[in-house]
């Protein structure tokens, strides 16, 4: 009989651990549903509105009960554990579509729970839940490009702040939103040319360099802020914002049509680049080259690709698009800068990255979901649910921790991000 070595034994035991995960973690929110949904239940309707009042196609208004719809989240999520763990017993693979479908689940419960005897708006939801999401979705798609790349891309929040700052001062400047845009990219690549320089020209460690960057963005816009831009904001803090335009019929669409298709030039940008991502990583020369140099920098060496210089301009590339992230905030959404606006949404641009497993499309999905977490607060808060105010400000990081630690599983990176290449 063949005996499994020590590291083949070991390794066996952390995939089982792994495959675990999702039933141990549906049943303790089996529990959690129980408690919240049944237990402290309000035996009233949830109405859900679907149509704003200037949409041409009015849906009509579903109404559930929020009590019985609890006990039927509890009982979904229930079967949900006990199949997954039925299939891990097996020695089966637990199916996406499952987590995924137990998600929704327990979103709905959730959502007929925090608004029982109220009215949800849900295109104002998904409405916030773009508007929230576009930061963390040009950050996701710069991570994506840098990591490929075989950089570790730290720094995203240090890009989106740089590009809200100085999209800002040029759009009021000049008073030409198109001109703050592209301003906002150019800071975004000169952040990144910081990462690049130290990670790859002199071997800095690129989580710690990427750490630096963030701090020294957030000091230097702090200090500009308040010595400058505050002293005169009608000069330097008042940019013009772009104007939303409406695509016809696209925008007629019930539901999503506002969503999607009512939007700014910046958010639209936002679909073609998404597009081009997407395509070019895995149908282009380009992406070749740059999952090449992330994977296996050496054979890419062999066959005549410079590695150092495919990295630095692809970084260069990520923090121009980041960039674009920050002119949305200041352009497309506030209309003005104001001292560490970007909140953290660089980190989560970069658990984005992480959850959807280093591919954009993924990672696009992610981003959609930690801005729908961010967005419920604003959603709830408007109809006066019973959930404290402060659990819904916790609620995108501990959707982000959850995501990234419980749903995603192992993932596994590019095999060379984060390691420097020294030709030999």
């Amino acid at each position: 009989m063949t005996k499994l070595a020590p590291e083949s034994t070991a390794a066996t035991g952390v995939a089982q651990k792994g495959r675990w995960k999702v039933p141990v973690a549906f049943a303790g929110l089996t529990v959690v549903a129980f408690v919240l949904f049944v237990l402290l239940a309000e035996d009233a309707p949830t109405r859900f509105n679907f149509s704003a009042r200037t949409d041409l196609l009015q849906l009509p208004v579903a109404e559930f009960p929020a009590l019985a719809s609890g006990v039927v989240v509890t009982i979904l999520t229930a079967v949900v554990a006990v199949w997954s763990a039925l299939l891990v017993r097996r020695g089966q693979r637990v199916p996406s579509w499952m987590p995924i479908a137990g998600a929704a689940v327990l979103l709905f419960g959730f959502l007929a729970w925090a608004a029982a005897g109220s009215t949800l708006q849900v295109p104002g939801l998904l409405t916030g839940t773009i508007a929230l999401s576009v930061p963390l979705i040009f950050g996701a798609m710069g991570g994506v490009i840098s990591e490929r790349g075989g950089v570790i891309n730290i720094a995203i929040e240090g890009q989106l702040l740089a590009g809200a700052f100085v999209s800002a001062v040029v759009g009021s400047i000049t008073g030409i939103p198109l001109a703050g845009l592209v301003a906002a990219a150019v800071a975004g690549m000169l952040v990144s040319f910081i990462l690049a320089t130290f990670a790859i020209r002199y071997l800095v460690n690129q989580v710690i360099v990427g750490v630096v960057i963030n701090v020294l963005i957030s000091g230097l816009t702090g200090f500009l802020f308040s010595k400058w831009l505050s002293e005169d904001s009608s000069t330097f803090n008042s940019p013009d914002r772009f104007e939303t335009i409406a695509i016809p019929l696209l925008s007629e669409i019930p539901l999503i049509g506002p969503a999607l298709f009512r939007q700014t030039v910046i958010v639209y940008l936002m679909y073609v680049i998404v597009a081009l991502v997407a395509y070019g990583l895995y149908k282009t020369r380009w992406g070749l080259r740059l999952r090449s140099v992330g994977e296996h920098p050496t054979a890419a060496d062999t066959v005549g690709i410079n590695v150092n210089r495919t990295r630095f301009w692809n970084v260069a590339l990520a923090g121009a698009i980041a960039g674009l992230g920050g002119a949305f905030i200041t352009l497309g959404s506030v209309g003005a800068f104001n001292k560490d606006m970007t909140a953290g949404a660089g980190f989560i641009a970069l658990a984005a990255v992480i959850f959807g497993r280093w591919d954009p499309i993924r990672a696009v999905l992610a981003a959609l979901l930690f801005g729908f977490a961010s967005n419920l607060q604003n959603a709830l808060s408007v109809i006066g649910s019973p959930v404290p105010s402060e659990f819904m400000l916790m609620l995108p990081y501990l959707v982000t921790i959850f995501a990234v630690a419980g749903l995603v599983g192992r993932s596994r990176p590019p095999a060379a991000d984060g390691q420097p290449y020294v030709k030999s």
